[in-house]
């Protein structure tokens, strides 16, 4: 694998294969799986847990939206 995560197998598969845009594309899917394996920034998770909190200190009616 390189430095971004890209196997090597994959890019030389996409690169002899008839589809131009399959190098892009098994780069694209290599740096998604790597993005996908990273930590959730704690800043994230605690700005997630006051949405939470607030959303159950509110009042029930307003937690209903209303139709647009």
């Amino acid at each position: 694998m390189d430095e971004r995560g890209v196997g090597l197998e994959e890019t030389a598969k996409a690169a002899r294969g008839s589809d131009p845009n399959g190098l892009i594309g098994s780069k694209l899917k290599a740096l998604y799986r790597a993005i996908e394996q990273e930590p959730v920034p704690d800043l994230f998770i605690d700005l997630l847990q006051k949405l939470d909190d607030a959303e159950a200190l509110s009042p029930a009616d307003e937690k209903v939206r209303p139709e647009l």
